[in-house]
């Protein structure tokens, strides 16, 4: 058995996500503690943010996309594409 001080409000939040996933909250903790034994590491994801540039370049390509816009056609093969870029 394992105490630890956490905010309650953290618990409360991770019980519900447990939950989504239909197990306990201790299962989801003992799974992670067995992924740090088994891996020795620990990793932490961040959700990868564009360049302001990017996301200039992205909104573009949408614009253009809802307006039909610098869009080609579905090709079957890489052939057939090369011939569309080269006319």
């Amino acid at each position: 058995m394992i105490n630890i001080k956490t905010d309650p409000s953290v618990k409360v939040r991770a019980q519900k996500i447990a939950k989504q996933f239909g197990i306990p909250l201790s299962a989801l903790i003992n799974a992670q503690l067995r992924q740090l034994i088994r891996e020795e590491s620990v990793a932490f994801q961040v959700s990868p943010r564009m360049s302001p540039w990017l996301e200039k370049i992205v909104g573009q390509v949408e614009r253009d996309k809802k307006i039909g816009k610098n869009i080609s056609r579905a090709f079957t093969d890489i052939e057939e594409m090369i011939a569309h870029l080269e006319k």
